[in-house]
């Protein structure tokens, strides 16, 4: 599988567990960014098939980046990750085109489930 997946987490040990799944399920092409506003500009230089990205972060948030990334390219495909609570965000997100959002602490299976969903 050569699909291109962009991690955006603030919290490194997340953006490992989430690689982790994903290269154990033969998603190799692998980029990643630590907050918002390093996976806007990443997102324009590499135009990745899927986007994970958390909605909590510092510079520019999840539900920010998610919009920018949006309007530049509304065919993007992104997923969020939320902490339990951030219901409206997720709502929010949902509504600004996200296609759907796993919910932390999440489960390796979970994640590849939405990847292939996703990704089809």
């Amino acid at each position: 599988m050569d699909k291109k997946i962009l991690l955006v987490d603030d919290a490194a040990f997340m953006r490992m567990m989430i690689k982790d799944a994903l290269t154990k399920n033969g998603y190799n092409n692998i980029i990643e960014a630590a907050d918002g506003e390093i996976a806007c500009k990443t997102y324009a230089e590499e135009r990745p098939d899927l986007v994970i990205m958390d909605i909590t972060m510092p510079n520019k948030t999840g539900i920010e980046a998610l919009r920018d990334i949006k309007s530049s390219d509304p065919a993007a495909k992104i997923v969020m990750c939320s902490a339990m609570g951030q219901e409206s965000m997720v709502v929010e997100a949902i509504k600004l085109g996200a296609l759907d959002f796993i919910v932390k602490p999440f489960k390796a299976d979970r994640i590849i489930q939405t990847v292939q969903k996703v990704l089809g």
